[in-house]
């Protein structure tokens, strides 16, 4: 398995895999891995708030208000139209 990294991600998470005793990246990937085929990890992502600017948040709000009410909603009938509309 190839993942490509920056170089600075690397030297940080090989420092803290030391760190915590293993002696390489690799062995962590692998106890990491081996743990989650084995079902014996559980991973959980923490959400940060997002805050958006005043003006972002107008459009936002406007663009909700018009979804709620069924304005500018197009729904694609097919994959094609959808590509369409995608690319429009």
């Amino acid at each position: 398995m190839q993942v490509p990294i920056p170089k600075s991600l690397k030297s940080g998470a090989t420092s803290a895999a030391k760190a915590y005793g293993f002696s390489s990246l690799q062995e962590i990937v692998r106890v990491f891995l081996t743990k989650i085929a084995r079902g014996e990890l559980t991973v959980s992502i923490q959400e940060k708030p997002i805050y958006l600017s005043k003006k972002a948040e107008q459009r936002y709000l406007r663009v909700d208000k018009d979804f709620a009410q069924g304005r500018n909603i197009h729904i694609a009938s097919n994959a094609e139209e959808l590509v369409r509309q995608l690319r429009s």
